[in-house]
């Protein structure tokens, strides 16, 4: 067993069973990539066993924090079988489960989610990759499901020095799949998608979004950002009689068209704008046009810390403008999917939008992912995204 002694003072986080070494906290020692290593502090007592990774500003990823324990498929099964079983409690009203969220589940840079009868799983990590076959076997046993497909195409792929992978790990099957999450119907194709091919983080968003469109009677409702449309559905749902729509993808566009249709709303009540959110909502204000209900979900806009500040230019500028579109009264849900903007950050980042847009209004709820996206105790970088539902004052 290869061996990393840390260097003097880095041991505090890792015996806080946070998950993550970085490279300037390792003294000596070295693995190949995804080579389980024995983490060792300054004075040589143990911390954890671990991941290593040879490319990756993060040296290492911790399995375990226990020196009885053996990184072996059978540590990998008991893993995996307490994740699926986890969901299992949680009752997800929805056919589009996340099994596996990475290090929340103590199987670092590892997610799968769940499609009806299919896996669809990111192998992120040098760690995963190198127990890719224990983990893909040990999903479909745990599961009991037959079919598998990898999307290891992220960028954060070429951080652990890894190439980009997509298609069938098992069995095989059509890539163009639909799902029913609480009462609507959603087209989804795990091959081009994003992530897995669904935002299943913002299940419960959607729900809100929709009760929150009913219980305030908006019927003018502006959906930036809007992917495949999910909160357009939702909005529908709720009774909003307009929706405008706005995404720099068309194919995202065209299957959000297709999402309408499937859930039996008439395309009159929709407008889809293949268009530039920022420079839509400047367009709106010119013309004088006021929304009673508002999303902005926009995409990784500072993806770490070092990003933050450029970022949170960018979060202000959009929420200022968009504050100044909501009517009185009505209702805007805002959100940051950045893991460099913090839940208390964004909310400071907000209010300085109200500020300069001269808006004022109530924070009436805090929003996050959907619980099968957990974030544990030990591991606050889970918490990647933040909303925040603000009612304009009158």
């Amino acid at each position: 067993m290869k061996v990393i002694r840390l260097r003097e003072g880095r041991e505090r986080s890792v015996l806080r069973r946070h998950p993550w070494i970085f490279d300037s906290a390792v003294a000596r020692g070295s693995g190949d990539p995804g080579e389980t290593v024995k983490v060792e502090g300054h004075g040589g007592e143990f911390l954890a066993w671990a991941a290593f990774s040879p490319a990756s500003k993060i040296r290492a990823r911790a399995w375990s924090f226990d020196e009885a324990d053996r990184i072996d498929p059978a540590f990998f099964h008991r893993r995996l079988a307490a994740a699926v079983a986890m969901r299992a409690r949680l009752q997800v009203p929805s056919e589009g489960v996340r099994l596996v969220h990475g290090e929340s589940d103590g199987l670092p840079g590892f997610v799968v989610d769940r499609y009806g009868d299919t896996l669809v799983a990111q192998f992120l990590s040098a760690g995963a990759e190198r127990w890719k076959k224990v983990l893909a076997d040990g999903l479909l046993e745990v599961t009991g499901l037959q079919r598998l497909y990898e999307r290891s195409d992220a960028s954060s792929r070429g951080l652990e020095g890894l190439p980009e992978v997509k298609g069938w790990l098992r069995g095989e099957g059509p890539t163009e799949l639909t799902i029913l999450e609480h009462d609507w119907k959603f087209g989804l194709d795990i091959a081009s998608g994003h992530k897995t091919g669904f935002y299943l983080d913002q299940r419960e968003s959607r729900a809100r979004f929709s009760q929150w469109v009913r219980r305030l009677g908006a019927q003018r409702v502006l959906n930036c950002y809007c992917y495949t449309g999910g909160f357009t559905v939702a909005a529908l749902a709720g009774g909003a009689t307009e929706v405008t729509s706005i995404d720099s993808s068309g194919p995202a566009l065209e299957r959000a068209r297709a999402n309408v249709a499937l859930n039996g709303f008439g395309a009159g009540r929709a407008e889809f704008l293949d268009a530039d959110v920022n420079a839509s909502l400047r367009r709106f204000g010119a013309s004088g046009q006021t929304f009673d209900a508002i999303v902005l979900d926009p995409p990784k806009l500072a993806p770490t810390v070092a990003h933050a500040e450029r970022a949170a230019r960018a979060y202000k500028d959009i929420n200022r403008l968009a504050l100044k579109l909501l009517a009185p009264g009505g209702v805007l849900f805002t959100y940051s999917c950045s893991g460099g903007i913090s839940a208390d950050l964004f909310h400071k980042i907000v209010a300085s939008a109200g500020t300069d847009s001269g808006v004022d209004g109530y924070v009436a709820d805090r929003l996050g992912a959907a619980p099968d996206h957990p974030m544990t105790l030990t591991f606050p970088e889970g918490e990647y995204l933040k909303g925040l539902v603000v009612i304009r004052k009158a």
